[in-house]
């Protein structure tokens, strides 16, 4: 049975519930209905057979000698008191010998029809009727029937009950039956649908719990506690949904303020220095410095823009993959030749130890590696140092770029590496970047299927502490086999 699309889960369920229940009284019911037929049928054969071995034993018996007559109206004593039963007795030519109950028979068997073998229902007069024949023999000498060559007489016997109450309560066994079966089918879709519909409860409040998302209410939460082992599965994969939208629409609203405090210094300048060119005339070389310095402006703000397209593509997961081997040391050390200078004017010692070899691309590698030192040299004072090291550990290839200067506070350790995070103010006036420099570098770890992580702490008996950046790439081994240099081997800058 198809049922109607529009139909709900809980009605669904209730319709199965009952069809099932119905279905198996049904089988049910007719099996006992059979069972009870049956035994009657026993039991009235078993009447039938008792009642024709009465007969034929008057007949035939001990009392054989007496005339018919006697033996017949020994028949009728025999027979008293069994209103639900009748006899007829014919001669071998059909005519009626004797008849008790009359009634119970149909004007054919009167007129000495033969029955076939066997018990045979008949209806007759408004009764439901059983009846079996027998043929008896008796010894030659009755009066009034016919004989057989040999002298003895041939009579039928035929014996009927009345089964119109066997009928009767097989009929309202079944009207039982039937009304059992339509109220426990009834019953049990009530008890489905309620089942059900408490089962369901879960989804129901799914459902509300949606209707009332709204960007400012996304904190909401289903309770798993009470939900079912079926629906707890979704009721933690719902919540788990909503926390990653949570998670989402912040950093969202998060970035859209930061872009905006960010974008709003850069575009304050250009219209204050472009107010103060336009408060009078000016000559050529001033304007050409106000041009200047609002080309170093646009510049800003054209970086920030790129850094944050860049960002937005690591989201979407549309980075370049792994496309060619790089050897992490010839990177680091070509980035050492870069901030040479940088690194001589600001006193500062750049050190490299170590080999590795990945599977990337080669240019966004160089990029954090570079966002790395170039982090590393804004922090670390005059007379520090800092240190490069790689190596292969497992099937990973390691980086660390450690650097002597203030500690990062523990409280702004896990928040380096978000967007626009810079610390403190202390350390925002190290250096103008946008603080997006360590989110690119982390995006870019992330593209190439590796991890990366900040330790921060104060050296014991100083006054200075070291900052670790950790790096953890998969491993391009067959070519660190062929390529890296002796383990140990160092490059330094020039202090």
């Amino acid at each position: 049975m198809r049922l109607p699309p529009g139909l709900s889960l809980t009605a669904r369920l209730a319709l199965l519930f009952a069809a099932l229940t119905a279905s198996l009284l049904i089988t049910v019911g007719v099996v006992i209905g059979r069972a009870v037929e049956r035994h009657f049928q026993e039991l009235d054969d078993h009447e039938l057979v008792g009642k024709l071995t009465l007969v034929a034993n008057l007949l035939q018996g001990a009392d054989a000698v007496l005339p018919l007559a006697e033996r017949l109206s020994r028949l009728d004593d025999a027979f008293a008191g069994h209103d639900m039963v009748a006899m007829l007795l014919l001669d071998a030519e059909g005519r009626v010998l004797h008849a008790i109950q009359p009634g119970f028979f149909t004007p054919a068997q009167l007129a000495g029809k033969d029955l076939p073998a066997g018990s045979v229902p008949w209806t007759q007069g408004g009764h439901q009727v059983i009846g079996r024949a027998e043929r008896i023999t008796l010894q030659a000498g009755m009066e009034g029937h016919a004989s057989s060559s040999d002298g003895a007489a041939d009579m039928t016997a035929l014996v009927a009950l009345d089964v119109s109450h066997h009928i009767h309560f097989l009929d309202e066994l079944r009207r039982g039956l039937w009304l059992g079966i339509s109220l426990a089918a009834i019953t049990a879709a009530l008890l489905g649908w309620l089942a059900a519909h408490r089962g369901l409860a879960p989804l129901r409040r799914v459902s509300a719990t949606a209707r009332q998302l709204s960007a400012q209410r996304l904190d909401e939460r289903l309770v798993e506690d009470d939900a079912p082992a079926e629906v707890r599965e979704l009721v933690e994969a719902f919540n788990g949904m909503l926390a990653r939208l949570e998670a989402s629409f912040r950093r969202l609203s998060d970035f859209s303020a930061d872009i905006a405090h960010e974008l709003r210094t850069p575009v304050s300048n250009l219209m204050t220095q472009t107010q103060v060119a336009l408060t009078r005339s000016r000559s050529t070389d001033e304007y050409r410095e106000v041009l200047a310095s609002n080309m170093e402006e646009f510049e800003r703000i054209a970086r920030m823009v790129a850094d944050m397209l860049f960002l937005a593509q690591a989201e979407d997961g549309r980075l370049p993959g792994a496309s060619e081997a790089v050897a992490l040391a010839d990177e680091a050390t070509a980035l050492i030749e870069f901030y040479d200078a940088l690194a001589e004017a600001q006193g500062v010692r750049i050190v490299v130890e170590g080999t590795a070899s990945v599977r990337g691309d080669r240019l966004m590698l160089r990029r954090a590696l570079s966002n790395l030192l170039s982090n590393a040299l804004r922090h670390t004072p005059a007379g520090g140092n800092i240190r490069i090291g790689l190596r292969h550990d497992g099937g990973e290839a390691e980086v660390r770029i450690d650097n002597d200067g203030e500690p990062i506070p523990p409280e702004q350790i896990e928040r380096i590496f978000d967007r626009f995070h810079r610390g403190s103010a202390d350390r925002r006036s190290h250096g103008e970047g946008a603080g997006l420099g360590l989110a690119i570098t982390r995006s870019i770890v992330h593209a190439h299927g590796g991890r990366i992580w900040a330790d921060s702490a104060m050296a014991a008996g100083t006054t200075r502490g070291t900052t670790t950046f950790t790096l953890r790439l998969p491993a391009n081994l067959s070519a660190a086999r062929h390529t890296a240099a002796p383990h140990g081997s160092t490059l330094e800058s020039a202090p």
